[in-house]
């Protein structure tokens, strides 16, 4: 994907001759459209004929000769977008939302128009937002909305391929300082996104347990991170057994991948682990021919997480944030690992293998343990596509949330509401953690069919001991998310957007 270059505009926006010049318009309750006086003129004759009453994520194009004032826009086009009508109870994170789609529904007129360079005035309309949030939301709905993947397409000379938006710029009156900084952390994120969703659109054969760390090891280049990349030799020193089993059936070795952001002074430690399973066969335990196409998808967890230490590294916050990445395939070669196996974790914990489909669980368990016993986190934050059993429970609207800290589940669940990344608390408590005892180990891998989120999370519960803890179980929401004007058909490159929040809000 390219980068697309955010800035304030300087100048006045009639001389700005550029395709696309977009202003914001909000509706009124007697049916009257709120927007910027410049364009007032030339969407009177729309209001008045009700053919544009800014809806949500209304647009419309206009191609402007009229002099107002002695002064004539200079544009190609203008565009007037809709938030909807004004009301002043909304939350902000419903505010928030409104702004994101509406950029999304801007990168698709962009898309249809060719649109390579586009204004945006900010001032004009007062919804009830501050104007540098107004416009972070605005840039990252833009941004994620300008989102292909192409990189196997064989170019089409009658069809050229939309390149995408490579200039947006803002024009406001005043706090021009806020506003670019808003408009920089909006595209900060966005451009994380799109590697998330990039790293997940690209086949088995093309992101690998050693693509995970070759490019853990190009962003500590770029940002000055610090990176560590555990290989098989040195988990077998360490024991890492959950690692090594779910491998077992590989041509491919595993990696364990340690990518650490580290301020100047801090106060607390973050750590946010993701699984890398980057395909997944099931094992012996062989998943259903239909769909398993899909299962490159089972490194969005992992994706999400390194891709949010791309954004917290843009950010620079003062909260040391450490991530890890378990990464490996699951293949069914002649060493696979069996069901009916015993394997030993990092921690000392046995486990009977009831199925090897539940492999994810295995190399969070690694990870975890290892991680809280050599970085000391405050808080672990897991991301997974850990079970099916999370979409017949919530679909592809929530995100689950387990965890064993009231306090910082709820941040978390803020951070998701506040960046349109909804997550749904599920219990779990000691009933759960029976289903998953062994007669023959210490626990088992699956608990059977009922509670299967749960007891998932009940397994990765053994290894974090006293550290405030969550889990969060992407599985129904990495892949054909909620259809939003900037969310792409395949990956969504979820959590990302959320993680970042949630360590912005701490430090």
């Amino acid at each position: 994907m390219h980068a697309t270059k955010v800035t304030v505009f300087e100048k006045d926006i009639y001389g700005y001759d550029g395709d696309l010049l977009i202003f914001w318009a909000a509706g009124n309750e007697d049916g009257t459209v709120q927007c910027d006086s410049r364009v007032a003129d030339l969407l009177q004759p729309l209001t008045v004929c009700k053919d544009f009453s800014a809806k949500e994520n209304d647009t419309v194009v206009l191609y402007p000769e009229t002099v107002k004032g002695g002064e004539k826009f200079s544009a190609k086009r203008i565009l007037v977008v809709g938030f909807g009508v004004k009301k002043e109870n909304l939350e902000e994170y419903h505010l928030r939302e409104i702004m994101r789609s509406a950029g999304g529904a801007v990168s698709k007129v962009c898309e249809k128009l060719k649109v390579s360079d586009a204004l945006v005035c900010v001032d004009g309309l007062d919804f009830c937002l501050d104007r540098a949030r107004m416009v972070e939301c605005f840039t990252e709905g833009l941004l994620l909305g300008d989102y292909r993947f192409t990189k196997y397409k064989k170019p089409d000379s009658d069809k050229p391929v939309y390149g995408g938006l490579k200039k947006l710029s803002y024009s406001v009156a005043e706090k021009r300082g806020k506003v670019r900084k808003g408009a920089k952390r909006g595209a900060d994120v966005a451009f994380a996104v799109h590697s998330a969703r990039d790293m997940a659109n690209e086949p088995g054969n093309g992101w690998t347990a050693a693509h995970f760390a070759a490019h853990a090891e190009q962003l500590a280049k770029q940002y000055k991170l610090k990176c560590r990349i555990l290989d098989k030799a040195r988990m077998k020193r360490l024991g890492m057994g959950g690692m090594l089993a779910v491998n077992q059936g590989s041509a491919e070795p595993p990696k364990l991948v340690i990518l650490e952001y580290t301020p100047e002074k801090h106060e607390q430690t973050v750590m946010l682990v993701g699984k890398g399973l980057t395909f997944d066969s099931g094992g012996i335990s062989l998943k259903p021919a239909e769909g398993m196409k899909d299962m490159k998808y089972d490194m969005c967890g992992g994706a999400a997480v390194l891709a949010a230490m791309q954004a917290i590294a843009e950010d620079r916050p003062s909260v040391r944030v450490v991530a890890l990445i378990p990464a490996t395939d699951n293949m069914t070669g002649s060493s696979a690992l069996k069901p009916g196996d015993v394997i030993r974790h990092y921690n000392g914990i046995t486990s009977e293998i009831v199925s090897t489909d539940a492999e994810g669980r295995l190399i969070l368990a690694d990870a975890i343990a290892y991680g809280i016993k050599e970085f000391k986190p405050d808080c672990v934050v897991d991301v997974a596509t850990l079970t099916g059993a999370v979409i017949i429970g919530l679909g592809h609207h929530h995100t689950g949330i387990l965890g064993n800290n009231d306090q910082l589940v709820e941040q978390l669940i803020t951070a998701g509401r506040n960046c349109g990344e909804p997550l749904w608390r599920l219990p779990l408590t000691k009933e759960y953690s029976k289903q998953i005892e062994s007669q023959v180990a210490d626990i088992k891998n699956t608990g059977g069919r009922p509670g299967g989120t749960i007891t998932a999370a009940a397994y990765i519960e053994k290894f974090v001991g006293e550290t405030a803890w969550a889990h969060l179980d992407i599985a129904g929401t990495a892949w054909d998310f909620t259809e939003k004007t900037y969310i792409p058909k395949g990956p969504s490159g979820i959590m990302v957007r959320t993680l970042v929040e949630f360590v912005q809000a701490r430090g």
